[in-house]
């Protein structure tokens, strides 16, 4: 059993923790929120101070941060950069979703004090986070891998290898721009079906066992009442926001760019959610864009 810091203790980071210290390892986590430091301590971590007394003297530092100003502040470029503190042997996974240069930027800087550093970014949502069913897309070394993968391991159920540090977050963002995709798609299709008098649960099964098939569908369904558990179930409370998919939606874009790849509908799935969160909608979890559609007639 490891010695592991978590640094980010939300919706995502919270769970993750939980499972660690579930599975037996020594936790150590730190959060802003004292909230969120109490619900650690109920589920069995220990709690530190501030994130520089967590890392100190551990094995493993896992954080689960906003995005990538907050990850580069946090080991690099803050006031107490933790790549000051964190000892040569200490492994660092970052589970947050940044831009792939961020983390290459963060790699390359722990690698010259000796240290290594990891983009690990999950899919599977806040329902994977606590069942401890997440994927992890791993950017690093074949040696990385292969001393990250048992830490994983307890918190996911599928762990890939995408290559090279920052390959994780290229992977995350092509996934997560399909999802937003495939939600805006699910979206249309319910509301389309819902406006000519269908019931959407009839539709949903309809759907599911058609060549409209998809997760969104399977496992996350937008239409409240459909599916119990889900955000939809709980006035789209406690998901993934609509802040984040448009965060992700603008890494892709970035991404995009970068390689000259064409994604208009990665563009346009980005621009639904944009007037989705301008108007008022960022805190609520990303299926509700489904409002959009229905405010709009």
């Amino acid at each position: 059993m490891a010695t592991i810091a978590f640094i980010g203790l939300g919706n995502m980071g919270g769970p993750m923790a939980a499972n660690l210290a579930k599975a037996g390892h020594s936790v150590k986590a730190f959060d802003l929120s004292t909230q969120a430091l109490a619900q650690a301590a109920e589920a069995g971590c220990q709690t530190a101070g501030s994130a520089q007394d967590a890392v100190k003297g551990v094995d493993f530092v896992v954080s689960m941060l906003p995005a990538g100003k907050h990850v580069e502040g946090l080991f690099v470029t803050g006031d107490q950069p933790l790549f000051d503190l964190i000892d040569s042997n200490t492994l660092v996974i970052d589970s947050s979703t940044i831009d792939a240069d961020t983390a290459r930027r963060v790699a390359a800087a722990g690698a010259a004090k000796g240290i290594g550093f990891i983009d690990a970014p999950v899919s599977g949502g806040v329902g994977g986070a606590q069942a401890g069913t997440l994927t992890f897309i791993v950017g690093g070394s074949e040696a990385q891998f292969a001393q990250a993968k048992p830490v994983l391991e307890c918190m996911g159920k599928n762990i890939f290898h995408a290559g090279d540090h920052g390959a994780g977050q290229v992977a995350k963002v092509c996934n997560n721009m399909l999802l937003g995709i495939l939600m805006a798609g699910t979206c249309e299709a319910l509301n389309m079906g819902m406006k000519n008098g269908l019931d959407p649960k009839v539709l949903s099964d309809i759907m599911k066992q058609s060549s409209g098939n998809n997760w969104a569908l399977q496992v996350y369904n937008p239409v409240p009442g459909v599916m119990d558990g889900v955000p939809a179930s709980r006035d789209y409370q406690g998901g993934f926001m609509v802040d984040l998919m448009f965060k992700d939606l603008g890494l892709a874009m970035e991404v995009s760019q970068q390689s000259a790849s064409a994604t208009p509908m990665g563009s346009a799935a980005r621009a639904l959610f944009n007037l989705h969160k301008s108007a008022g909608n960022g805190a609520l979890d990303f299926s509700s864009l489904i409002r959009l559609y229905q405010d709009a007639e």
